[in-house]
This record gives structure tokens, C-alpha cells and sequence, in this order.
């Protein structure tokens, strides 16, 4: 399984849209605290979300709490600001794709500590970013993609 985190997430649609493709590619989203919104049955409705229950969502009050209760797997850090692009790493089962929230992306001091983990998804210069449930999909199902064809050839 691979795993899908979302640090600080501020727009419900995203997060549901993406909560969508975790439950489609049968990844787990880890949401990391706080969340720009509402995560209760009212809001889930308003959003158009009934599937939210059929999804696995973890929520943590610190991405620091979720790195220490993590069993295996890396964390992978997307960013504008790396240079590695995603399709150059090489994943493997129970990896955890880590993404900023959309106004502001990762925080300056995690991008510092974490420079060898970086990742980006290339892109034209005159575009300032994706949309952040469109970068999701695009690494997941890489992600997914890789760790397929890794168990396939094994059979």
C-alpha cells in the first residue's frame, strides 16, 4: 500500500478529490492537522462526498506524530522547488508521498532538512504550479504504476 499525505490541506474539493483517487489506487491518505475545513458528516455531504466513508483516512495533530508511528517505507517530499523529477525515483510498497497545502506547499525548514527526499513534477517555466489533487494523481499512479510492474515481473 502506498500512502498519500496531505500536510495542512485547506480546500475541501481537493482533499476530496484526492481522497477519491487514494480509494481508486487503494492508497491510504494521511491528513496532517490543521485542516483549512470541516470533516464531519455536513460537510462531507455539502461536498458531494459519500464515498468518504469507503476511503482509509488517518488524521494526525503533527507530521512529526505521524513519522514516528510509520513502520517501514520513505517519505518522498513534492515540491516545485526540487530538481529530481518524480519519475526518476524508484518506489516501492508502503512509501508515503508527502504534499503541501495549496496556497503555501511544504514549509521552507522541512524542504531544508529533507533535501535529498525531494521530488518535483516537471513543468513548463510560465506555469507557477498544478493543482494539488492533479499532483497527487500524477505521483500516485506512477508510484502505483512502478510497485505493480515490480510484483507482476516477480510472478
Amino acid at each position: 500500500m502506498l500512502h498519500v499525505v496531505l500536510v495542512e490541506p485547506e480546500i475541501p474539493q481537493n482533499t476530496g478529490n484526492i481522497a477519491r483517487t487514494c480509494l481508486a489506487a487503494g492508497a491510504r491518505l494521511h491528513l496532517v492537522e490543521p485542516l483549512g475545513f470541516a470533516i464531519d458528516g455536513a460537510a462531507l455531504r455539502r461536498a458531494g462526498m459519500d464515498y468518504w466513508g469507503q476511503c482509509d483516512v488517518r488524521r494526525w495533530p503533527s507530521l512529526e506524530t505521524l513519522r514516528a508511528e510509520a513502520t517501514g517505507g520513505r517519505f518522498f517530499f513534492l515540491t516545485t522547488k526540487a530538481r529530481a523529477a518524480y519519475w526518476g525515483a524508484s518506489f516501492a510498497d508502503e512509501d508515503y508521498l508527502v504534499f503541501g497545502r495549496e496556497t503555501r506547499g511544504l514549509p521552507e525548514s522541512l524542504l531544508a532538512a529533507e533535501a535529498h527526499n525531494l521530488l518535483t513534477i516537471p513543468m513548463q517555466a510560465s506555469a507557477r504550479s498544478l493543482n494539488l489533487a492533479t499532483s497527487v494523481g500524477i505521483v500516485l499512479y506512477e508510484a502505483s504504476r512502478q510497485i505493480r510492474k515490480c510484483c507482476r515481473a516477480k510472478e
